[in-house]
């Protein structure tokens, strides 16, 4: 296990770009196979790409909230109090790997913003609180959690056919979560890597002498507000460090975010993620003028969700619009039969994934193909939604798309958690497809 550890981290380090030359090279790929796979010409995948390249801006902002919202709220003295008391349960290195890992899974499970942001931001804190525990693999244990979140409460593929009037209604009628995210099939996947998960990012660890720590005085993002005596602050400085102002504010947030689960029960969006880690935030961190310092100090960590995602829609436009994702989708079918679609149903969608990195876009572009071979074939229709679920949530893994946040709050670069994420996708891998092929 070490040594394909140290082998996968070796390639990593060598030969993965940046993220942002990543999605460079991503690009040229898709135009050339879109070139030879489908019947547009170069000057149509670039009209494609043109037109698809704003499609995701209020996805972006959503993605650049997460993060300045989330570090924010742990950069407040009261949140890091919390996170700092559980990851003082750890005691070893290994303790800290497998609690930030199944805290990872529990969040991602319930909603994948939460999991993304909070899972980072509890391995920042054990990273304080732990000594000798490998900092690259701490992140990517706390990333790996987010590999369960499309066969979760929060999965977009599940919720859409389960909503009133969701697109393929008229082929497959409503499915309920129960035969979905809370079938017995989907559940087992969910447990076996809740079981297996942790013990893997554990058997990771390296030796003590490939363990790359980081100090802890470079984690600290606390925000020290300048103390003024009242006698001397303008009206203008007296309404910034006002915490009348901030309670105020703060309590019209909460009151919303009753009336808002009264009415809807537990249902988690990322819009209501953002609203309650930004409220919070600023309740939290007492006075406007703290709370603004804060967003100063997280707004430095976005810059590559800002630059990266459109391009990223930029490839979207040219996977859908020129079909070349229902060439890949139909590739995979064609060699299904009865017993091995869901199979291949996860694996074309692990495949799309990585040029397609949005779980409800996927599924928009995979459901014509695939829904029809499903129904030809006999096949479960939730079960053949879930594989494609499943192999969206799956490639994630070694996407730098949704580790960006991540990384952004941890300080790191994609090239130093990806050769532990390759291992975590294998393991992953295999669980999931012998779900689909025997549950």
């Amino acid at each position: 296990m070490k040594a394909l550890v140290s082998f996968f981290n070796r390639v990593m380090q060598r030969y993965l770009p940046d993220p942002f030359l990543f999605v460079i090279i991503l690009t040229f790929v898709v135009f050339v196979l879109g070139l030879i796979f489908t019947e547009s010409g170069p000057y149509q995948m670039v009209q494609h790409w043109g037109n698809g390249f704003w499609g995701l801006l209020v996805f972006t902002m959503q993605m650049v909230l997460v993060l300045v919202t989330g570090h924010v709220l742990a950069s407040s003295r009261i949140f890091k109090k919390g996170l700092g008391a559980l990851a003082s349960t750890a005691k070893s290195p290994g303790q800290a790997i497998i609690i930030v890992t199944v805290v990872s899974l529990i969040a991602s499970w319930i909603n994948w913003g939460f999991g993304l942001v909070i899972g980072a931001l509890f391995a920042k804190e054990l990273a304080k609180k732990v000594n000798n525990v490998d900092y690259r693999l701490l992140i990517a244990s706390a990333y790996s959690g987010f590999v369960i979140w499309h066969g979760g409460i929060s999965g977009s593929t599940p919720l859409t056919i389960a909503t009133e009037g969701h697109f393929s209604q008229d082929l497959i009628g409503i499915i309920p979560t129960s035969e979905t995210i809370f079938s017995s099939f989907n559940l087992a996947i969910v447990i076996a890597l809740f079981l297996v998960l942790p013990l893997v990012n554990r058997l990771m660890m390296p030796s003590k002498k490939e363990t790359v720590t980081v100090d802890p005085a470079l984690l600290q993002d606390d925000i020290q507000a300048a103390t003024l005596e009242k006698s001397a602050m303008t009206p203008a400085e007296r309404l910034e460090n006002s915490r009348i102002l901030s309670l105020l504010i703060g309590l019209f947030g909460i009151v919303f975010l009753f009336y808002y689960f009264a009415h809807n029960g537990f249902k988690l969006n990322l819009d209501i993620v953002n609203f309650l880690f930004l409220f919070l935030g600023i309740l939290f961190h007492g006075t406007p003028k703290q709370f603004l310092e804060a967003i100063v100090n997280a707004v430095k960590g976005a810059s590559g969700i800002i630059i990266q995602f459109p391009f990223y829609a930029g490839i979207i436009g040219m996977m859908t619009a020129s079909g070349l994702a229902a060439v890949i989708a139909n590739g995979f079918i064609s060699i299904s039969n009865e017993f091995t679609f869901p199979l291949f149903a996860f694996l074309s969608a692990g495949l799309i994934n990585i040029f397609i990195p949005s779980g409800g876009g996927q599924w928009a572009v995979q459901a014509p193909v695939l829904l029809d071979a499903a129904i030809a074939l006999d096949v479960s229709i939730p079960k053949a939604a879930m594989a494609v679920a499943w192999g969206d949530a799956w490639t994630n893994l070694i996407q730098p798309f949704w580790a960006l946040p991540a990384l952004a709050i941890a300080g790191l670069k994609a090239k130093d958690i990806m050769g532990y994420c390759v291992l975590t996708l294998i393991v992953s891998g295999i669980i999931i497809s012998l779900g689909f092929l025997f549950l």
